[in-house]
């Protein structure tokens, strides 16, 4: 009996194949490397600053006036935490709200709509949103509780407008992990005589909490980094308020001062830029970190 040739059928060798494969992996590993590159150069210029100044009297201290050597970042943070608070405020029952709509009731047609509208609000220009604080959620708010009550430059406005900002973000994220519940959790609820909306916010939203969690936090997260929308409307000098009629500037409001201003290079003026971005980049993984346990911890596996 004749052999048969069964060399035909040899897998071929896929180059091609292999070459996305380490094209993808030096992807990879290039934003890994970018990343490194960025917490080596805050931490060695970091370091410049942290020689001069105390590192209790950075993190305890309420002042910060640079002509006169104090520097205290608590008038800073303050304020950035009062903007980021503000804009939760507004995206996180606003964005929950509407990815709720769009997953539980919306048609298809009016969806279609109402996602580009959202994403066109993503893609504005965060110099025009700032603006949009100045020119009218100031007037506003000015309008509504006094000029003499609201200031000009205030951390209200700022955070208000910043809320708008990351509404996309938030809803956007909301509604995947809403999606994402299966649908004969919907179908049992129904059985057992539950209304939609019942279903929706006594079944939907807390399956679907880990997501959620998550699209809250990045969108804190997102918040916190926002630097054009305080750079113009929250104020150009550091006040350790808890008021946000006033004007205080933020973390990344000072950066952008101090980076366009005239302070010589090497100064501890500008080094303490370096500190203050490596003090964003801490709060910034810290909450990364705290959605990503939180998706681990409360997320649901269906079959």
């Amino acid at each position: 009996m004749a052999e048969i040739d069964m060399n035909w059928y040899k897998p071929r060798p896929k180059y091609h194949e292999k070459f996305i494969q380490w094209f993808l992996l030096f992807c990879a590993a290039v934003s890994i490397f970018i990343t490194l590159g960025i917490i080596l150069i805050l931490g060695k210029e970091s370091l410049l600053f942290f020689k001069e100044v105390s590192i209790v009297e950075f993190l305890t201290s309420t002042k910060w006036q640079p002509m006169i050597e104090e520097f205290g970042v608590w008038p800073l943070l303050n304020s950035t935490l009062t903007t980021s608070f503000i804009a939760m405020a507004v995206a996180a029952p606003l964005g929950l709200f509407v990815a709720i709509y769009l997953s539980e009731y919306a048609t298809d047609k009016v969806r279609g709509t109402l996602k580009p509208i959202l994403e066109i609000l993503a893609g504005i220009p965060t110099v025009v949103y700032g603006y949009f604080a100045l020119t009218f959620m100031t007037p506003l708010l000015r309008l509504i509780f006094g000029a003499d009550t609201v200031d000009i430059y205030n951390t209200a406005s700022a955070g208000l407008v910043m809320g708008i900002l990351i509404l996309p973000l938030v809803t956007s994220i909301t509604e995947d992990a809403l999606k994402a519940v299966p649908y004969s959790l919907r179908e049992a609820s129904f059985g057992l005589g539950a209304t939609k909306l019942e279903t929706s916010l006594s079944v939907v939203v807390p399956a679907a909490f880990s997501g959620i969690a998550a699209a809250f936090i990045l969108g804190l997260s997102r918040a916190v980094g926002e630097t054009m929308i305080v750079a113009l409307a929250a104020g150009a000098g550091p006040n350790f308020t808890f008021n946000p009629f006033e004007a205080a500037e933020t973390l990344t409001g000072y950066i952008v001062r101090i980076s366009g201003g005239d302070i010589s290079y090497n100064t501890v003026d500008y080094n303490s830029i370096f500190a203050l971005g490596l003090l964003l980049f801490l709060i910034t993984l810290t909450l990364n970190i705290i959605s990503r346990r939180l998706v681990r911890k409360y997320q649901e596996v269906y079959d």
